[in-house]
């Protein structure tokens, strides 16, 4: 005998208070953490860097490093501006507290001093974060199955004219990275908006030297620090990657002029690369928009952090740009560089790194390091940014 719809529906609905009363809904049984708070901000400045440690009321620390320019002011900022804002406060309310300390300290400005001591308290709060939930800082933010990454070996000639390195040394230390296994180096000319378009100039002389020196089968990036105007650039860049087949320019004019870099972009066979003096997602945009740069080079602990820096990634995928973290740190920069390229869909398939840098004096100041094998880093697994702090060494330091 079939059911009408109408007494199908009268059968059901009598039948749902039965079902109701007689089925008991599981309830869940995991207890609710209780929350923590943020006790401290300590910072420990050194001759080359500036370290951050966030403490806690559950007897757990987190540790990032910020801006190591102007040392003393970065950590002043932290102290009196961000300190204040985060003490007290819930690690876990991470963007909240990020906001406030860059709208509400803005006039300490924004693109330098600022976004560089943040960049030491965002670290440190995702490096909590992660010891707090016993995670790695990339699976925090987004886990993208890497587990290692290809890196160059980065280097520069030295700011000081009279111990500068010339064209030999440049190509010496270019061949000793190729031998511990890099396939891709990144000489840095570090001319500077001060010495434009150099006379005499010898990045041609060196460019030349370190191709002979690594051979023909080595990507070699050249970084000319802003050191150019853009027919200069246009021109020397256009020269090198026809008889050195260079494979990419970084930063080729002033950082403060989007319009001159966009005319290189243009001119140029090879991509250029630009980002390590925009401070925040703003100045990201019109590098995009109107300096038209092909790779982008965040820095986490000059660009607000790895918080900042991931919004940063992400509109350059709305743009079809790869990010190629700009760093130069052996030490807690490299580890958030690392957490975060591993998460990033965008992210370039090799990254800046220039190696142990022992002339820093920065080594001791962990208990373990990155594991480095045939030009590549691998994502450390340990609980926050992965490197464990010595703070007897630290604070001895200080």
């Amino acid at each position: 005998m079939s059911l009408s719809r109408k007494n199908f529906l009268r059968t059901l609905g009598l039948s749902i208070p039965t079902l109701a009363f007689s089925t008991k809904p599981e309830q869940p049984t995991a207890p609710t953490p209780p929350p923590v708070k943020i006790t401290d901000v300590k910072c420990y400045v050194m001759k080359r860097a500036t370290f951050v440690k966030i403490e806690t009321d559950a007897g757990v620390s987190g540790w990032g490093e910020g801006d190591h320019d102007y040392g003393k002011i970065v950590a002043a900022v932290v102290t009196d501006i961000c300190k204040p804002m985060i003490v007290g406060k819930n690690p876990f309310e991470h963007e909240r507290l990020w906001n406030k300390m860059y709208f509400e300290g803005m006039e300490a400005g924004n693109t330098g001093l600022l976004p560089g001591a943040i960049a030491g308290v965002d670290n440190a709060l995702w490096d909590l974060k992660g010891k707090l939930l016993n995670m790695p800082v990339h699976q925090l933010i987004g886990g993208n199955e890497v587990d290692k990454i290809r890196v160059y070996g980065s280097f520069a000639r030295g700011e000081n004219p009279q111990t500068r390195k010339n064209a030999a040394q440049m190509a010496e230390t270019a061949a000793q990275f190729v031998a511990q296994g890099y396939k891709t180096v990144k000489a840095r000319m570090q001319i500077r908006e001060h010495n434009l378009d150099p006379d005499p100039d010898e990045t041609y002389q060196i460019v030349k030297e370190i191709r002979n020196a690594i051979g023909d089968n080595i990507e070699l990036f050249v970084d000319y620090n802003n050191g150019y105007t853009s027919a200069k650039a246009i021109t020397l860049t256009n020269k090198l990657y026809e008889h050195f087949n260079i494979a990419a320019v970084e930063e080729p004019v002033s950082h403060q002029n989007y319009h001159e870099l966009a005319k290189v972009a243009a001119a140029v066979e090879i991509p250029v690369m630009a980002g390590e003096h925009e401070y925040n997602k703003w100045q990201f945009r019109d590098l995009i928009l109107i300096g038209n740069a092909d790779v982008l080079n965040t820095d986490v602990i000059k660009c607000g952090g790895i918080t900042e820096c991931k919004k940063v990634a992400i509109l350059a995928e709305c743009f079809n740009r790869k990010v190629m973290v700009h760093n130069a740190r052996p030490t807690l920069a490299t580890a958030a560089s690392l957490q975060l390229v591993a998460t990033l869909h965008n992210a370039a398939r090799v990254q800046e790194y220039a190696g142990k840098r022992e002339e820093l004096g920065l080594s001791g100041l962990f208990d373990n390091y990155f594991e480095f094998k045939d030009g590549y880093l691998t994502i450390p697994q340990t609980p926050g940014l992965g490197l464990v702090v010595n703070e007897r060494a630290m604070e001895k330091k200080n």
